[in-house]
């Protein structure tokens, strides 16, 4: 398993009974996590001091309840990597905090590549981390996400990190529409990121399941990878997509065309109350 152990702004301090008690900062929330089965005593006191825990409902979605007032909006930072957070409808804060070890990665890959100007694609950006880390490491960034108000945050987050003069465009489109035009346009990419939901809608509205479009869609984000490809990452939340099948699947895509290899692995957050790590989701790697 794939974890880091470099932040300071943000701990995982507890995990019990369905819920993670977490320090993002100064603020201390409790958040649902379904892969919390365990209901191990809840020693830590600040279990009975958060300042607020998010509710999931019987019928979808939830609320947050609010013991202690917080801002509207806060910032907490990954080594020169600054990000703005704010209590979101779905449970979510703005940032994947086990994501870090893919930032860094990235930012690894970029800096000894030995090329000036290494083109990445992140596709399903979101808010913006990864696109921020590979702008830091002095690549050029094409960010996709469906949502504006996602594409809107993440601009915030490369004013905050210093980075937004960087060679860096916004879109906000359909992932899988943009890659079919990037296609008939010819364009290419170094690198590809990308952070699929588990659930989405395609082109026609039509909903669809990640493990049945993801094999397809990697086919497709082939055709705009360059003559000499550095990387390709591929993120999964999704129970039914295993590292094993993941690794498979790019073994049998880009493996296939560009050679080198591909891996996949859990990643993870240690957790401060006993040292143990809380599984959160998995990565697929390809690398030359």
């Amino acid at each position: 398993m794939r974890i880091t152990d470099a932040w300071k702004d943000y701990e995982l301090l507890d995990c019990s009974d369905g819920e993670r008690l977490e320090r993002w900062g100064d603020i201390i929330l409790i958040r649902p996590d379904p892969q919390v089965i365990w209901k191990t005593e809840k020693k830590n006191k600040l279990w009975r001091e958060a300042h607020a825990r998010y509710h999931r409902s019987n019928t979808g979605g939830g609320s947050w309840e609010f013991y202690k007032k917080i801002p509207e909006v806060w910032q907490i930072k990954f080594n020169d990597l600054e990000f703005n957070l704010k209590p979101m409808s779905f449970k979510h804060t703005g940032v994947f905090p086990e994501q870090a070890c893919n930032w860094e990665l990235v930012r690894d890959i970029i800096k000894n590549s030995g090329r000036e100007d290494v083109k990445v694609l992140n596709l399903f950006a979101y808010t913006g981390a990864a696109t921020v880390s590979a702008l830091k490491a002095g690549a050029s960034v094409v960010h996709v996400d469906a949502s504006k108000g996602m594409v809107q945050w993440a601009r915030e987050n490369a004013a905050s990190s210093g980075v937004q003069d960087k060679p860096v465009r916004w879109i906000v489109d359909d992932c899988m529409k943009f890659v079919a035009r990037e296609i008939r346009r010819e364009k290419k990419y170094d690198i590809i990121i990308m952070d699929p939901p588990s659930y989405g809608r395609g082109p026609g509205g039509e909903v669809w399941k990640l493990e049945n479009e993801v094999y397809g869609f990697i086919e497709m984000c082939k055709q705009v990878l360059s003559d000499d490809p550095l990387a390709v990452l591929v993120n999964s939340y999704t129970a039914g997509l295993s590292p094993a099948v993941m690794s498979y699947i790019l073994n049998s895509t880009i493996v296939k065309d560009f050679g080198g290899r591909a891996e996949a692995d859990e990643i993870g957050l240690r957790v401060s109350e006993n040292g143990l790590v809380l599984p959160c989701g998995s990565t697929a790697i390809w690398k030359k």
